[in-house]
C-alpha cells in the first residue's frame, strides 16, 4: 500500500505538472500575441496620423539635404522675421513631436528613392549601429510591418507610404521598442512556475487525504472484516464495511463473504447433525444429491414466473427477485448442475439484456445457470394466464364458491402458449442426451405430453401447486380430457398431499381410457406409466440462533411497539396475516372473526390490533378488483365501529412486501391467522414458524389447507365458522407460555425435517429413478414422431 501511494504521488506530480505546463504555455503564448497586437495597433494609429501630417507639410519643390540634419552656418544668426523654415526642418520638427511616446524608439521619413529625409535622434543612434532595412513601400505603395532586431534590441517596424491625393511622396517608418514584451513574458513564466508548484502541493495533499479517507480506510476495514469472517470472529451480517464508492468490489466482497459464511455454516451444520445423528437437508446437500443423480443429464425448469425480472427505471435497468419459495428451492439445484430455467419474460427491460437466443446467465452477481425467456403477446397473456389459468382452472381447483369461466378463445391461447414453451424446451434439449424437465404448476398442463411426443427419452415431471378437486367438480371443465391427457405425458406428477393425488387418480379413472394402479399410485396410458405421489412443499429453515432462542428480555415487545408506532397505532397484542388479496384466502371471514372476538371479549378492545399484509393480485380481473374493494370496505367498517384514539382493530397494508419486510411482523406477532377457504399448502403458516426462533407465538390455521396435515399443533379452525375462529383468537392470546413453546417447538421440528430442500431433493430424486421406456421403444417413437413431422 505504501509503494502504491508513492507511485500514485509521483504520477500525480508528473501529470499535474505536464497539464499545468501545457495550459501555462498556451496562456503565455496568448499573452505574447495580445501584447504584440497592442503594439501593432498603436503603431498603426500613430503611423497613419503622422503620414497624413507629413503629406500636408511636404514641399514638393524643395530638395532634401544631402545629409540627415540641416547644415549649420557659423557666426550667423538667422532672421526669424524674414526667414521661413525649410521642408526638412518642418518634417524634423514633426517627427520629434510625434516621437516622444512610450516605448517608441523613433520615426524615419524617406523620399521616393528610399533616401532618409529625417529621423528622430534616438533612432539615429541605433540605426548607426544597425541600419534599418527599408522595403521601399513608397515604390509599391502599400503598408508593411515586421518584428525584427536592431542589434540587441527587439523592435516592431511599421512602414507605410506618404501620400498627397493619389501621389506617393515617400514613406514613413515607425519603430517601436518591444523589449518590454520579453520582460513581461519572463514575469509571466515566473508566476506560472510558482502557481504550478502551489497547485501540485495542494492537489497531492488533498488527494492523499481523500485516499486515506475514502480508499485506504474502507479497504482496511474490508480486509479486517474478511479476516474476521475467515476466522469466524464475526458473522456475515455483522459490521459490513462501507464500500459504496467501489460498488463492483463491494458486490464481489459481499458475495465472497456470503459464500464463506454459507460454507462455514454448512460445515458446522453437517458436523452438528452427524453428532446428533440427524440428517437435515441443506442447499449444499441438495446440490450434491442432484449432481449425483443427474450424472451427465441436464436439468430444465419450466415455470410462468421467472427468477429474475429486469425493469426499466428511467435510464437504469434494475433487477428484481420475486418472493417465491420456488426460487429458493430450485436455484441451488440449477446452480449445482448449470441447468436452464425457462420462464415468461415479463419485465419491461427483459428483452434488453438477453442474447440473440433469448438467454442470459444468472444470478447477475455470480452467473451459474441459464435463464431462457419466452415472449408472449398481450393477447396471449390475457387469454392463457388471466383467462384460462386464473379465471378457469384456479377457481375450478379451489373449492371457494367462485364460478370458473371457460371461454374457447382463452383455451386456444392456453394451447398456443403451451406449444410455445414446449418449443423452447425442445430447442434447449436438442443436443442433450439425458434431459430432465421439471414443469411447474397449472399453467402448463399440456407441456408434458407435448415434450414426450418429440423426446420420449426425456424424463418429465410436473408439480401441481394448487389443489386437485374431486372428479365431479373437475368435470365442469369442457376440456378436462385434454388437460388430463397432457398431464399423463409426464413420468411423475406431484401434488402437495395424498388427498389431491387420490382426487386426480379418480378423475383419470373417470375421464380417459387408462389403467389406474391404486397400490403403487400410478397410471398406465398408451403404454406409458405415470407415477402420482405427494411432495409437501415447504420453506427454507435457518439454524436457530441460541441467543435469540433463549431471549427473554422483552425484545419482541419492543419490536412490536416500534412496528405499531411506524403504523401510527398503539396496541398491547398484535396479530398478523399475510396473503395475496384472493378470494381463496378467507380474508373477509378473518375480519368477521376479529369483529366477533372484540364483541365477545370487549376487554381486548384498545389492546388487540390485527395487521393484514394484503398484496393486490390480478386486479384487472373483475372478481379480484371487486374483492380488493370489499376487503378495504370491511376493514374500514370494523375500524369505524371500534377504534378510539390511536388504537384501531385492523391495519390493512395494501401493497407488495418483500420477505425481509414481513419477517419483523412474524417475529413480533402474538398470533398468525391463516384462514384459507381452500389451499394446496399455504407457506405463510410455515414462514411464520420458521421466523419464530424465540419459540413463541401461536398459529391459527385453516383445516382446509395442505399445511394442516403436517402442523398438528396449530389451532385448527373452520374459517366459515366465525365464532370458532374468534374463540381461537382468545385461546391464542391467553395460552400459557409453556404450551406455546411446546407447540412451536414441535411444528418447527416438522418444518426443519421437511424443508424446501428436502422437497426439491425428493422430487428430483424420484424423477431420476423412474424407469423409462425400453431403448427400442424409444427409438421407435422417435422415428414415428419424425415421420409424422
Amino acid at each position: 500500500m505504501r509503494l502504491l501511494s508513492v507511485r500514485l504521488i509521483i504520477s500525480l506530480i508528473i501529470g499535474i505538472t505536464l497539464v499545468s505546463s501545457g495550459f501555462s504555455y498556451y496562456e503565455v503564448l496568448a499573452e505574447k500575441r495580445a501584447l504584440r497586437s497592442d503594439v501593432e495597433r498603436r503603431d498603426e494609429i500613430l503611423g497613419e496620423s503622422l503620414a497624413d501630417n507629413v503629406g500636408q507639410l511636404w514641399n514638393l519643390d524643395s530638395k532634401p539635404p544631402a545629409e540627415n540634419v540641416p547644415k549649420r552656418v557659423p557666426n550667423r544668426v538667422p532672421n526669424k522675421s524674414t526667414s521661413n523654415p525649410t521642408n526638412t526642418e518642418l518634417l524634423q520638427q514633426l517627427a520629434l513631436r510625434f516621437g516622444n511616446r512610450e516605448h517608441l524608439l523613433g520615426v524615419v521619413i524617406y523620399d521616393r528613392q528610399g533616401a532618409v529625409v529625417t529621423m528622430t535622434p534616438e533612432l539615429a543612434k541605433t540605426i548607426n549601429a544597425t541600419p534599418l532595412p527599408v522595403t521601399h513601400v513608397a515604390i509599391r505603395g502599400r503598408e508593411e510591418s515586421a518584428f525584427i532586431r536592431l542589434g540587441s534590441v527587439p523592435v516592431h517596424v511599421l512602414e507605410l507610404p506618404i501620400r498627397r491625393q493619389d501621389e506617393v511622396l515617400g514613406s514613413l517608418a515607425v519603430v517601436h521598442d518591444v523589449s518590454y514584451i520579453r520582460d513581461q513574458i519572463l514575469l509571466k513564466w515566473r508566476q506560472t512556475f510558482f502557481r504550478v508548484l502551489a497547485q501540485v502541493f495542494l492537489i497531492v495533499l488533498i488527494t492523499l487525504l481523500m485516499i486515506r479517507w475514502s480508499i485506504t480506510g474502507p479497504i482496511a476495514r474490508a480486509a479486517s472484516w474478511m479476516r474476521g469472517l475467515r476466522t469466524g470472529k464475526i458473522s456475515f451480517h455483522q459490521d459490513v464495511p462501507d464500500l459504496a464508492m467501489f460498488r463492483p468490489l463491494a458486490r464481489e466482497v459481499a458475495t465472497m463473504a456470503e459464500s464463506l459464511n454459507q460454507a462455514r455454516n454448512a460445515a458446522e451444520n453437517e458436523a452438528r447433525l452427524r453428532e446428533a445423528g440427524e440428517s437435515m437437508w441443506t442447499a449444499e446437500r441438495l446440490a450434491l444429491q442432484v449432481r449425483a443423480r443427474l450424472g451427465e443429464g441436464h436439468l430444465l425448469v419450466v415455470s410462468n414466473r421467472e427468477p429474475y425480472i429486469h425493469q426499466r427505471n428511467g435510464r437504469e435497468i434494475e433487477v428484481f427477485i420475486p418472493a417465491s419459495g420456488l426460487v429458493t428451492a430450485l436455484e441451488p439445484v440449477l446452480d449445482a448442475c448449470d441447468g436452464t430455467w425457462i420462464a415468461h419474460g415479463s419485465g419491461s427491460a427483459d428483452s434488453e439484456v438477453t442474447d440473440g437466443r433469448d438467454r442470459l446467465r444468472v444470478p447477475p452477481e455470480d452467473p451459474r445457470y441459464t435463464l431462457r425467456r419466452v415472449w408472449l403477446t398481450k393477447e396471449e397473456e390475457e387469454g392463457y394466464y388471466y383467462g384460462f389459468a386464473n379465471e378457469g382452472l384456479w377457481p375450478l381447483c379451489h373449492i371457494a364458491h367462485t364460478r370458473p369461466l371457460f371461454r374457447a378463445g382463452d383455451w386456444q391461447h392456453y394451447q398456443d402458449v403451451n406449444r410455445k414453451f414446449t418449443t423452447a424446451v425442445l430447442e434447449e434439449i436438442e443436443n442433450v442426451a439425458k434431459p430432465v424437465v421439471l414443469v411447474q404448476d397449472y399453467h402448463f398442463a399440456l407441456v408434458p405430453r407435448l415434450i414426450k411426443e418429440k423426446r420420449p427419452d426425456a424424463r418429465v415431471a410436473i408439480f401441481w401447486h394448487i389443489p386437485w378437486p374431486n372428479p365431479e367438480a373437475f368435470g365442469i371443465c369442457p376440456w378436462q380430457r385434454q388437460l388430463v391427457d397432457g398431464l399423463l405425458g409426464a413420468d411423475l406428477i406431484g401434488f402437495h398431499v395424498q388427498a389431491h393425488c387420490n382426487n386426480f387418480l379418480q378423475t383419470v379413472d373417470r375421464v380417459v381410457e387408462s389403467r389406474v394402479d391404486w397400490e403403487h399410485f400410478s397410471v398406465l396410458r398408451q403404454d406409458h406409466r405415470t407415477i402420482v405421489h405427494p411432495f409437501p412443499i415447504s420453506v427454507a429453515f435457518g439454524e436457530d440462533d441460541a441467543a435469540e432462542k433463549n431471549n427473554n428480555d422483552g425484545s419482541g415487545y419492543l419490536e412490536r411497539t416500534a412496528l405499531m408506532r411506524s403504523l401510527g397505532a398503539e396496541a398491547t397484542f398484535m396479530g398478523i396475516g399475510v396473503d395475496r388479496v384472493d378470494y381463496t384466502k378467507g380474508i373477509l371471514e378473518r375480519f368477521l372473526a376479529i369483529e366477533r372476538f372484540l364483541e365477545k371479549y370487549p376487554t381486548y378492545q384498545g389492546k388487540f390490533t390485527f395487521v393484514q399484509v394484503g398484496a393486490p393480485s390480478r386486479t384487472h380481473i373483475k372478481r379480484y378488483h371487486d374483492l380488493l374493494a370489499e376487503v378495504e370496505a370491511e376493514a374500514e367498517r370494523i375500524n369505524w365501529r371500534f377504534q378510539g384514539g390511536k388504537w384501531k382493530p385492523i391495519v390493512f397494508l395494501k401493497r407488495q412486501h418483500s420477505h425481509q419486510e414481513i419477517e419483523p411482523y412474524y417475529r413480533a406477532a402474538d398470533l398468525c391467522l391463516v384462514t384459507s377457504l381452500h389451499d394446496g399448502m399455504n407457506l405463510v403458516a410455515k414462514e411464520f414458524l420458521a421466523a419464530r426462533r424465540d419459540e413463541r407465538g401461536v398459529l391459527i390455521l385453516s383445516q382446509f389447507t395442505g399445511a394442516a396435515r403436517e402442523l398438528r399443533d396449530a389451532l385448527l379452525v373452520n374459517p366459515y365458522d366465525i365464532d370458532q375462529t374468534a374463540e381461537a383468537i382468545r385461546a391464542a392470546l391467553e395460552m400459557e407460555p409453556e404450551e406455546k413453546q411446546l407447540r412451536v417447538q414441535r411444528m418447527r421440528k416438522v418444518i426443519k425435517e421437511h424443508n424446501i430442500y428436502r422437497w426439491a431433493g425428493n422430487l428430483i430424486t424420484e424423477l431420476c429413478e423412474v424407469r423409462l421406456d425400453a431403448p427400442e421403444d424409444t427409438q421407435e417413437k422417435l422415428r414415428a414422431g419424425a415421420s409424422v413431422g
